[in-house]
């Protein structure tokens, strides 16, 4: 990174360490904190999952001074004491071997609170920011966001671009894409060409067309497989598609002959949370080259898609003693490693058990996006909700707007924002307009050349889809 990335600044003071335990007082009150783990986690601003699983702070008081002790913690005790044992964890594996020690060097010596100082200082342009992204672990993106306030986190992922491809460019300035989600309960072709078109009509699919399948049979992965080829080559749409069946039904799909773009899987930042979800690293890199060598890009190879949320170690009871914020910061440790097209933060879809209200929602879902791209990865956030959470539809417009201004690669298209098979509530295609004309966005490059040139076109595919064209495997 060369003499333009310097931190001015000399050995830590203010947190005590006592051998491996940390220390603060505020006013004649000590805080201790038995390790580097519990400080995290009583750092976390609140949240209804880390109080489930019995690690938040006990009080206010308790939370800011763990903030200010791990404010003057080096970032380098991150890799001298790991959250995960090494030899327990694979991820923890991932993690470390793949550090970039030449990136990292340039700023071990720094606290947290440093570290926050300079990436809102004028030398922390965008080349610097994507110089020290793989230098950075995930536990120190984690704690640098548990001690920075809501524009902080905003006008740092601004100053951040993080670029994709494959049949679409993902991520340029000055533009918004979205994931087209046309979800049927029960896998109708018809009914999923039709929300296909609709979103396609209203500028939506840019980053991708993405299905989530009712059921996870090969034979039914394989159909809406075609179906979105057979619409995507018959429309000409530069768009890559997905279906969000489980990563061994997809490599199936690929024996078979599928028309395969993007690999989809869920991932967690634990072994254990990852097992859970029937995956581990090698079966997600065999995966991977699977889709590589299928060369269905046409301007890209990043053909990964990876979905996370806050609080799915826990639910799994696979956490080992994190919070739940680090823990999702440690998914993008796996994601990072397979260079992805897309990562998706399905915020509040995990349900208020881990988020609780439109508050934790709004805060845990601008954490999500500044982690990601201060680890180099191409952020989405699905801005959602169950509806048994306390939050409606004015929190999400609020986090929308949020994550426009701080530069969100894609969002989610679902029609009337409502997902009518996996029953929870989401963003539309209509709020994808409001977020672009609001603050002047634009779809990816080849997406807008293709409604420019074919747009009117639209219209008529729905004569093809009542001829059944659409539907037949």
């Amino acid at each position: 990174m060369g003499r333009a990335l310097s931190f001015p600044y000399g050995p830590a003071a203010g947190a005590r360490i006592w051998g491996v335990s940390y220390s603060r007082s505020v006013g004649s009150v000590t805080y201790r904190f038995d390790d580097l783990k519990t400080l995290m986690a009583r750092a976390s601003p609140a949240r209804s999952g880390d109080e489930l699983a019995g690690v938040a702070a006990r009080t206010a008081e308790e939370r800011v001074a763990a903030q200010m002790a791990l404010a003057d913690l080096p970032l380098d005790e991150f890799r001298r004491h790991l959250l995960v044992s090494y030899e327990a964890d694979e991820v923890t594996r991932l993690i470390v071997d793949e550090l970039d020690e030449a990136a990292f060097r340039d700023f071990a010596h720094v606290t947290v609170g440093e570290f926050r100082d300079w990436l809102l200082s004028e030398q922390a342009t965008a080349e610097n920011l994507s110089a020290l992204a793989r230098g950075l672990m995930p536990e120190m993106a984690a704690a640098v966001s548990k001690i920075t306030r809501v524009q902080d986190l905003i006008a740092v992922a601004a100053k951040i671009r993080v670029v994709s491809r494959f049949r679409t460019t993902v991520g340029l300035p000055g533009r918004l894409s979205t994931r087209l989600q046309p979800n049927h309960p029960t896998d109708d072709p018809a009914g999923i060409a039709a929300s296909i078109l609709d979103g396609l009509m209203l500028a939506s699919g840019d980053a991708v067309i993405g299905i989530n399948p009712a059921s996870d049979s090969v034979e039914r992965v394989v159909t809406l497989l075609r179906l979105i080829d057979r619409m995507r080559t018959t429309l000409q749409i530069p768009a890559q598609s997905c279906v969000l069946a489980h990563i061994t039904t997809q490599m199936e799909a690929m024996r078979r002959g599928a028309p395969v773009d993007l690999v989809f899987q869920s991932i967690a930042g634990t072994e254990a949370a990852n097992s859970s979800f029937g995956v581990n690293l090698p079966m997600i890199r065999e995966a991977w080259q699977a889709a590589m060598e299928l060369k269905r890009g046409d301007c890209g190879d990043n053909v990964m898609y990876f979905e996370t949320g806050q609080g799915s170690a826990l639910s799994a009871n696979a956490h080992h003693g994190m919070d739940q914020q680090t823990c999702e910061a440690r998914a993008y440790g796996v994601a990072r490693h397979f260079r992805p097209m897309l990562v998706n933060s399905v915020v509040g879809f995990i349900g208020p058990e881990y988020l609780f209200d439109g508050k934790q929602i709004m805060r845990a879902g601008l954490e999500d996006h500044f982690c990601g791209k201060l680890m180099g990865l191409p952020m989405g956030c699905d801005i959602c909700y169950t509806n048994h959470a306390e939050a409606d539809q004015d929190d999400m417009d609020a986090l929308l707007t949020l994550l426009g201004t701080a530069g969100v690669n894609f969002i989610m298209g679902v029609p009337g924002a409502d997902d009518v098979m996996l029953n929870y509530q989401s963003t539309s295609f209509h709020d994808a307009l409001y977020v672009r004309g609001l603050l002047g966005l634009r779809p990816a490059p080849e997406f807008e050349a293709w409604l420019e040139r074919r747009g009117g076109e639209l219209p008529g595919a729905v004569k093809l889809l009542a001829g059944g064209d659409f539907h037949r495997a």
